[in-house]
């Protein structure tokens, strides 16, 4: 199972481009809302209804903690203590993590990319804390994988996809949305 948090605020284009991909690689991922209600409102204005509240959760059945960024949605998961205490057992014990856009501050504000390679929206760099920032749409260093921002979804959501299942059903799902992996 696969977590992807949304907070009122997060970014629409992540959010379900993640979710949309992940279906279609037949990876089970379930949206879990951080708000105490099902109805989850974008930066944007765009209203989804989430899978299941964060009280529903069941993290020993979760093998990645994914979030989108998009603001205040990002700055609301960062102070949900259920879930950076998830987030810093995760990194702990070797277990995914991945975020997007503003999202890493999660992780930099958490400790757990102390002495690791990230990377966030651009200009919120020193949200990183102690990491060494990358200029590259998708970071990988062990098992905490950041993403720069909206447009680098795709590319994002196709990575964790390879990390997941492999390379050869990431590639299944590029080819069918007719991306250009160049």
């Amino acid at each position: 199972m696969i977590y992807l948090h949304l907070a009122d605020g997060f970014e629409e284009v992540e959010a379900m481009t993640i979710v949309d991909l992940f279906r279609r690689a037949q990876l089970e991922v379930q949206t879990v809302s951080v708000t105490g209600k099902k109805q989850v409102t974008g930066a944007h204005q765009v209203t989804v209804e989430a899978d299941i509240l964060f009280e529903e959760t069941n993290y020993e059945t979760c093998e990645m903690i994914v979030l989108p960024g998009g603001m205040p949605g990002a700055e609301t998961l960062g102070n949900h203590q259920g879930l950076t205490s998830h987030i810093r057992c995760f990194a702990k014990n070797d277990k995914y993590i991945a975020a997007i856009c503003a999202a890493p501050m999660v992780f930099g504000a958490q400790g757990v990319l102390k002495g690791k390679k990230a990377t966030i929206y651009p200009g919120m760099e020193d949200r990183l804390m102690g990491a060494e920032y990358q200029n590259e749409t998708v970071v990988v260093d062990g098992k905490i994988i950041t993403s720069m921002g909206p447009a680098t979804a795709m590319p994002f959501a196709l990575k964790l996809i390879e990390i997941l299942k492999g390379k050869a059903a990431s590639d299944e799902v590029a080819a069918g949305l007719l991306w250009d992996r160049k």
